[in-house]
């Protein structure tokens, strides 16, 4: 198995993100090459009380950028969304930012 730090990269933390605290949905920015079941189980062994009850994610190619006559591509992202279960604890990291 993947080591779960390697599947989460980093939390998203938008206004988006910060409404969907409050019903326990998460953004976590993710591996491009990692599917829903990693998530979730690398999210459960990250933050050990809680429990995902769905996924869902989402890829965003990267835009053309050029500077002068030079080109190239932003990096390629992939997010996942996170929703708990009902009686699952909320994830500590987030608390205080509601």
């Amino acid at each position: 198995m993947k080591d779960p730090h390697d599947i989460i990269l980093r939390p998203v933390l938008t206004e988006k993100g910060y409404d969907g605290i409050a019903d326990k949905r998460y953004i976590f920015e993710v591996a491009i090459n990692a599917n829903k079941t990693e998530i979730k189980q690398a999210v459960e062994a990250c933050f050990p009380p809680v429990k995902v009850a769905r996924v869902n994610t989402l890829r965003t190619i990267g835009k053309m950028k050029r500077q002068g006559r030079t080109q190239g591509r932003t990096a390629e992202v992939k997010k996942a969304y996170v929703i708990l279960t009902e009686d699952s604890k909320p994830i500590e990291f987030f608390e205080g930012m509601v």
